[in-house]
């Protein structure tokens, strides 16, 4: 490859070429606005630490992608152990003979009459996120775009070169599947 034929990198410009595709790619694979924000804050960090190990192979979106694609498989990981979970400290009865600290995972709740409620919409997400996630990789970026982050339609198009027909038809088929998903494991309990 030519030094004419590789592609170059403009740290001065990710933000404006590149935030919007990559908190899009991320939000559709975390469904968290503010952890995808910090992931594409930290890939731009991280490629900027790398820059000098850019080798023009690729386009800087593709290298940015890649970064980012090493950030969600890490977070992953890291909430998927337990190691990977920090033991958070809270105190409580700070003086006196009640004094001590809870594990902030193991400290007890405000209990109140919408606790029923809170725990019913918490199963119901875990269950709508499984069902979400059995879908295939497109329809289910297609319907997160669309159903749940309220993305325009002109512009999950534009990201993912597809019609405007096609998104409806993906949109369609995700819905009847996650219909048929749910209808199977949350109102037959």
């Amino acid at each position: 490859m030519s030094e004419t034929d590789k592609h170059l990198l403009n740290p001065e410009k990710w933000v404006s070429l590149h935030a919007d595709y990559l908190f899009n790619y991320t939000i559709s694979r975390i469904n968290d606005r503010d952890l995808a924000k910090d992931l594409v804050q930290d890939t731009f960090f991280s490629a900027l630490k790398a820059k000098d190990n850019f080798q023009g192979k690729a386009s800087e979106r593709t290298w940015l992608i890649s970064i980012l694609k090493r950030k969600i498989v890490d977070y992953y990981r890291k909430i998927n152990s337990i190691k990977g979970k920090a033991e958070v400290r809270m105190n409580f009865y700070a003086h006196g003979e009640r004094e001590g600290e809870w594990l902030e995972e193991r400290a007890p709740t405000d209990w109140s009459g919408e606790i029923e409620k809170r725990i019913e919409n918490e199963e119901l997400a875990v269950v709508l996120e499984k069902c979400i996630a059995n879908l295939p990789e497109k329809y289910a970026m297609v319907f997160r775009m669309k159903t749940i982050h309220q993305i325009e339609t002109e512009d999950i198009c534009k990201e993912l070169d597809i019609t405007s027909s096609n998104l409806w038809v993906i949109i369609h088929r995700a819905r009847t599947q996650l219909r048929k998903c749910m209808e199977e494991n949350w109102f037959k309990n």
